[in-house]
């Protein structure tokens, strides 16, 4: 049985007319579901007004009605393009041009959690990521590049593994009065080196030579890093740190490689207000002392025990040798001791991958880190790595073997030393022992 008007272009499933044109207006009864009470515009039986609107395509008006349940029982009708059964009292009449339903209004759906939560995290890791791989070409722009070991003549053969050459200098650059009277650093204009060290890297371990600045070494033939002149060996003897004095870093490399026979790989240097600031950064360095000492003219005023040292604490630590009757072999000591404990509390994933932390350990150093022009950022960190790794058990630290002295020169054991610099260059399994 039909229930439409006679004459009705559409069927009662929405189906309108196939006419290119609109159709006139005309009145249009609601059609009653047979079992199903006829329902108010804009109203559901015991749910309170809730209308639906939606849009449509077609020709004509499209409306529906719901459940309780919030989802649409019924078809929505339409004078034009068919309509389809829509949730919570939805956009009715798919294809008409205005339609509107009848829908219980239920809960909208609770938001998933689970996923906000993932693609929040997803959003902090790249940040983090993103922020760290730029703190890290950041650095990489700000290192000083100065040393040029292209300048330094006769080099020894190419071993196996990495050697660094690392030099502690005193160098006030960029230090106000008030920082060299509380650093104790006195205003002595230039700089000199008041610790030199050899790191080999190899698959060995680590191995971490103290040369004490007071050692007897000759000055061999060079090329003036500026003038470019030649001076010839003259056989001349002098303090270890008289090299750096005298023609800065390239000849102090090349001094240390013509009295011991290792080449230098790599060049680090750094200044008395780099070191402090490095330490303050980091929140202070950890270190246990076993003696209590005191030395006016470094500042040192140490306690035994464990503690803390901040900035300048550290700098009094590693600069004092007048506490120790005046050796240096007591002094490279505690340096090694001191640069180790650094490394080892600033190379660790909680600084490495943290910007927040990474960013103003480096930017404290990189104001007075000097590298040579082959150095990398990547290369830098190997460096303090390896350094950690001479704390951890898995290398070994030692003075340079001594076997007298010359006035107040130290002179090296020739025969350990030879040795020594043999099992670095086989990258072997250190044996040697030193002072």
């Amino acid at each position: 049985m039909n229930d439409w008007p006679e004459g009705s272009n559409g069927d009662r499933y929405g189906r309108g007319s196939g006419g290119t044109q609109p159709e006139g207006a005309r009145a249009m009864p609601h059609a009653r579901r047979r079992g199903v009470p006829q329902q108010t515009p804009g109203y559901v039986q015991g749910a309170g007004p809730v209308p639906g609107y939606g849009n449509g395509n077609g020709n004509g008006n499209g409306y529906g009605y719901g459940n309780r349940d919030g989802y649409n029982t019924g078809q929505v009708y339409s004078g034009g393009g068919g309509g389809v059964p829509r949730q919570n009292g939805g956009a009715g009449g798919g294809g008409g041009d205005f339609g509107y339903g009848y829908g219980s209004g239920g809960s909208p759906q609770a938001p998933d959690w689970r996923k906000r939560i993932k693609v929040g995290a997803l959003a902090l890791v790249v940040t983090l990521l993103a922020v760290t791989i730029g703190t890290y070409f950041w650095a990489g722009s700000q290192l000083k590049r100065e040393v040029d070991l292209s300048k330094v003549i006769e080099r020894p053969n190419q071993g196996e593994g990495t050697n660094y050459l690392i030099v502690g200098s005193d160098s006030r650059e960029g230090m106000s009065d008030e920082e060299k009277k509380k650093l104790h650093t006195g205003s002595a204009e230039g700089k000199r080196t008041d610790s030199m060290m050899i790191l080999h890297t190899g698959s060995n371990g680590p191995t971490l030579i103290s040369l004490p600045r007071d050692s007897n070494v000759t000055i061999p033939s060079f090329k003036g890093s500026e003038s470019g002149k030649l001076f010839p060996n003259t056989g001349r003897q002098t303090k270890l740190n008289a090299a750096y004095a005298e023609d800065g870093p390239e000849l102090l490399v090349r001094t240390v490689e013509y009295n011991t026979g290792l080449r230098i790989d790599h060049y680090v240097e750094i200044g008395f207000a780099g070191f402090a600031n490095v330490v303050d950064a980091i929140g202070g360095v950890d270190l246990d002392i076993p003696k209590a000492f005191k030395d006016e003219k470094s500042g040192a005023d140490f306690q035994a025990g464990e503690q803390t040292l901040n900035g300048e604490q550290a700098l009094a630590f590693v600069r004092t040798r007048y506490a120790f009757a005046g050796s240096d072999l007591d002094r490279t000591k505690n340096q090694q001791k001191f640069l180790a404990a650094l490394a080892s509390q600033t190379a660790t994933p909680s600084t490495i991958i943290n910007p927040f932390k990474l960013y103003p350990t480096m930017s404290a150093g990189l104001d007075t880190l000097i590298v040579d022009k082959d150095m990398s950022l990547w290369s830098l960190g190997s460096m303090f790595f390896a350094m950690k790794g001479v704390t951890g058990g898995d290398g070994t630290s030692m003075n340079m073997p001594i076997s007298g002295s010359t006035g107040s020169n130290l002179v090296w054991d020739r025969a350990k030393v030879t040795e020594l610099v043999k099992q670095l260059n086989n990258d072997e399994k250190v044996t040697v022992t030193g002072n």
